[in-house]
């Protein structure tokens, strides 16, 4: 099992930024990459970060391109998501999500609201 924790969501006014982490605990070991997903009331959860273990590789949803930047420090098991010129379309509860061991795990969600 992978427990998944993240940190540093809340309330920001457009044009500001946040800094989100995601810390997992358990059988690490073989986690193959990391990545942060959101859902908007009524909406369908979505991508928007991905990094594999060896931090070689990011992807990023287009709606965060430019803006967000995910990083990983796997000696640690933690994951980051550097937030920047938030708009309020980017309020959400976001996710993050790890794959290892052949599973993917979720952890319980942050909060990130942007007022306008």
């Amino acid at each position: 099992q992978v427990q998944l924790v993240e940190s540093g969501g809340g309330l920001v006014q457009a044009g500001g930024s946040l800094r989100l982490s995601c810390a997992a605990s358990g059988r690490t070991f073989s986690t193959y990459a990391m990545g942060w997903f959101r859902q908007a009331p009524g909406k369908e959860r979505e991508f928007v970060a991905g990094i594999n273990r060896s931090g070689d590789n990011t992807y990023y949803g287009d709606s965060v391109k430019g803006r967000f930047t995910i990083s990983g420090d796997f000696a640690k098991n933690t994951v980051y998501l550097q937030m920047n010129a938030l708009k309020p379309e980017d309020t959400a509860v976001y996710y993050c999500r790890s794959i290892a061991n052949g599973l993917v795990y979720w952890g319980q969600g942050t909060q990130v609201t942007v007022s306008s």
